[in-house]
């Protein structure tokens, strides 16, 4: 084929998108011209994504996998390079978690994401970037990615988010008083709203915690169930329900074990005032 140019798909994670782009277009014998004529992007536009030259949109992501049919393939690759600073599979996650019906958190050490307060996430990203972890460039996005997670969780029929906290997420002190104060208060205010519920499984709790790592339970509307936990260093989505279903139950367990949504605030208030 005339000036076709050669890729190399382990050069980079965009490199890689084009390669596998233009591996499904070949595969349904199409020119890039028709692929062009389904996706209604120019054909010069295609070429530049398949070469690595031009970043996929979301909108060119999801036109993509409507002309291939390849469901939602390369929209969940689009927000890999995108969410590029993340944990592999956390992306994933965050497309489950906009459309969600139902949010079950549990977290240790650190509070989740989705009640932290600017200044609180910016330490959490800054102090990343002090070690090395990630560049100032992908802690900015971090915070980009916790905003844009927020927002979707502010819509007209809002999820039911149920949240337990390990005590030692509001006993870590992360960034002084400056910072745990409101970040404390917005715990608070988060309890107060009519579609939550919060908890704090207090140390004493010992041997019943039902986790011994972070867990997310994300219901959709159709009732299935998808979970997310994570290590240090990778992140997974499982959608089985047999994997699933006991998570659940220990979820529940949990709960019971937990203290009540009023023990709980009045533990933080607590620790916010520094009283013991």
């Amino acid at each position: 084929m005339v000036n076709r140019k050669e890729l190399n798909p382990d050069s980079s994670p965009q490199a890689a998108y084009g390669a596998q782009l233009r591996g499904f277009r070949e595969g349904k014998g199409w020119k890039q011209e028709d692929l062009s004529d389904r996706m209604e992007y120019s054909s010069t536009h295609i070429s530049a994504v398949e070469t690595g030259r031009k970043m996929p949109t979301l909108r060119f992501a999801r036109g993509a996998d409507r002309a291939l049919g390849t469901g939602d393939l390369f929209e969940r690759k689009c927000r890999e390079i995108k969410h590029g600073a993340l944990l592999e599979g956390f992306s994933e996650y965050v497309g489950y978690e906009g459309r969600a019906v139902e949010i079950r958190l549990f977290e240790i050490g650190i509070i989740p994401g989705l009640l932290q307060t600017p200044e609180y996430a910016r330490v959490l990203a800054d102090t990343a970037v002090q070690r090395g972890a990630i560049t100032p460039e992908q802690a900015d996005e971090r915070i980009s990615v916790l905003t844009e997670r927020q927002q979707a969780l502010e819509r007209v029929r809002p999820p039911m988010v149920f949240v337990v906290l390990d005590e030692s997420c509001i006993r870590r002190s992360v960034g002084g008083r400056a910072v745990m104060e409101p970040q404390l208060e917005r715990l608070v205010e988060f309890a107060a709203a009519p579609n939550t519920v919060l908890q704090v499984a207090p140390f004493d709790m010992g041997e019943r915690r039902s986790f011994n790592l972070p867990v997310h339970l994300l219901t959709q509307s159709d009732r299935s169930v998808a979970a997310y936990t994570e290590s240090q260093t990778q992140g997974h989505l499982d959608r089985e329900t047999s994997s699933v279903v006991p998570l659940l139950t220990a979820y529940h367990q949990l709960q019971a074990e937990a203290l009540s949504q009023a023990a709980s605030v009045a533990m933080i208030e607590q620790v916010r005032k520094g009283t013991p």
